[in-house]
């Protein structure tokens, strides 16, 4: 979990002398307050900033929802003109499969051919918001090179995930029959978690350098505010995302022995220890509210829903291609549909899982300001943030009902006043 969505899609992660107060002391935000109300003066958005800052955003939600109509159009496409007569093709060519394993080379090169086109339509969209876009505002470092081989990764990375998930729903589809859908959403729940296992030790690190974090001042700070909540932590961990952007992000990632807290070297360079103190206190938070478990139980009730509605609706179109629908030989070309309605469903429920997310993140903001009484400190931290990531202060509410997985900054920054002794 990210302390802030617009850092999460760069994507995505000199400090001052630690103070010995604790966050119980009400002191804590006073002896600090001339050192964190410069840092707030310095952070903040003048009025050209905030205009390209504006901008920016504009640019990134126009992008967003290009993606979005290209995603759809494609597997509508793929799914009403492409899928039957490639199925076809694929059954001449490699021969006519009548057992279920024999049927997997099929469903295997349905899905990458479909897939691989899919990235081609997709190109002109994701090279524009990817690189052109961020070196126009001055947020991205990458090279030409270095976004093309950081693309072709996670594409590559995609397709292997995907044919894996592919071969899984198609397998539990043939096996289980008319209840499939049932099992899909336990599977579903159960890769979740391994994925929430596996993503900070084998994911992250394939596209950046992530190191133990090596701050004796941090590491205390660190230990104090973990005390009393329950939180173990394999490590705090600095992430190098200053080769490739100039955003700055924090998260809470892992489960159980691999669970981590990761700081981008732009965040640990340019904040102040008290900034990173409150930073880290929101991602605390996340653990005391029990956020990611929530979460996790969250996507399998929406994962049901999804696969039911990917049930019924799949299998009446297929029923009127066959004339009825055998799930024990479930047609491979029936992939894209699924695909397709399972996108546009988790489109439709998106603005409620945003606003679930954001209710969390809240929730945390919060939990770092009475667990640090940083007041001043918690209030740069979020002005950096804007200032560094180019992030809209105050979006449109339609957007962010619409889009937004955290809160504005400034609804965020606002909060502050409800401190008491503000």
């Amino acid at each position: 979990m990210s302390v802030d969505d617009q850092a999460s899609q760069g994507e995505k992660p000199g400090d001052a002398p630690i103070s010995a107060n604790s966050p119980g002391n009400t002191n804590t935000a006073a002896v600090h307050s001339g050192a964190a109300k410069e840092s707030e003066d310095d952070s903040k958005m003048d009025r050209g900033q905030l205009a390209e800052a504006k901008q920016y955003g504009q640019r990134q939600l126009v992008c967003d929802l290009s993606d979005r109509v290209i995603d759809i159009g494609f597997l509508s496409v793929a799914t009403i003109l492409l899928a039957r007569p490639l199925d076809q093709w694929l059954t001449k060519t490699i021969g006519d499969a009548t057992g279920l394993v024999a049927i997997w080379p099929k469903v295997g090169a349905l899905f990458i051919i479909v897939t691989l086109l899919h990235a081609l339509v997709s190109l002109p969209l994701s090279f524009y918001s990817g690189h052109v876009l961020e070196h126009q505002y001055g947020l991205s470092r990458q090279s030409l090179g270095k976004w093309i081989g950081r693309y072709t990764k996670r594409n590559l990375l995609a397709l292997a995930f995907g044919l894996l998930i592919a071969y899984g729903i198609m397998g539990i589809i043939w096996w289980t029959g008319a209840w499939w859908w049932l099992v899909a959403a336990g599977a579903f729940f159960l890769v979740s978690i391994l994925m929430g296992q596996l993503a900070p030790v084998l994911i992250l690190p394939l596209f950046y350098k992530i190191s133990k974090l090596e701050d004796d001042r941090l590491s205390e700070r660190f230990q104090r505010l973990s005390d009393g909540t329950g939180l173990k932590i394999e490590g705090v961990y600095r992430m190098d995302m200053s080769e490739e952007t100039s955003k700055a992000n924090a998260m809470l990632a892992g489960l159980g022995k691999t669970r981590r807290v990761i700081l981008g070297d732009t965040l640990l360079d340019g904040f102040e220890s008290d900034e990173i103190e409150v930073i880290f206190a929101h991602e605390v938070g996340h653990h005391v509210h029990r956020h990611i478990w929530q979460l996790i139980l969250i996507g399998l009730v929406f994962s049901l829903a999804g696969f039911y509605v990917a049930d019924w609706t799949v299998a009446r179109w297929v029923g009127s291609v066959e004339g009825q629908v055998d799930y024990r030989h479930f047609p491979a070309y029936a992939l894209p549909a699924l695909t397709l309605t399972i996108t546009l469903f988790s489109q439709l429920l998106e603005p409620l899982q945003n606003a679930i997310s954001r209710f969390f993140e809240r929730q945390c903001d919060w939990y770092a300001l009475q667990k640090t009484e940083m007041v001043d400190a918690y209030r740069s931290a979020f002005q950096k943030l804007a200032k560094l990531n180019k992030a809209d202060p105050d979006p449109h509410p339609l957007e962010v009902f619409l889009f937004h997985s955290h809160p504005p900054i400034a609804e965020r920054i606002a909060m502050a006043d409800r401190m008491p002794g503000t």
